[in-house]
């Protein structure tokens, strides 16, 4: 599964979704989506925007964490 960091990387500067959508011009819904993490997918150019708003890569927005249960399943 793919962990979205956006949630904490808006909490340490104490941001509003209305604040952050405001400020790089993503639409509110997609924020939210993103905080939540509930996003199916996601477009380059909003991954574009939170990354150089928050002076980030993609690796510190986005992380890959292997699902246990396909794990065991598999093995």
């Amino acid at each position: 599964m793919i962990k979205c960091h956006l949630s904490e990387l808006m909490g340490k500067k104490k941001l509003k979704i209305s604040d952050l959508a405001r400020e790089t011009g993503l639409h509110r819904n997609t924020i939210t989506l993103l905080y939540k993490e509930e996003a199916a997918r996601v477009e380059l150019d909003a991954m574009e925007k939170l990354c150089s708003y928050f002076d980030c890569t993609v690796s510190e927005l986005f992380e890959y964490v292997p699902d246990e249960s396909q794990n065991s399943i598999e093995g």
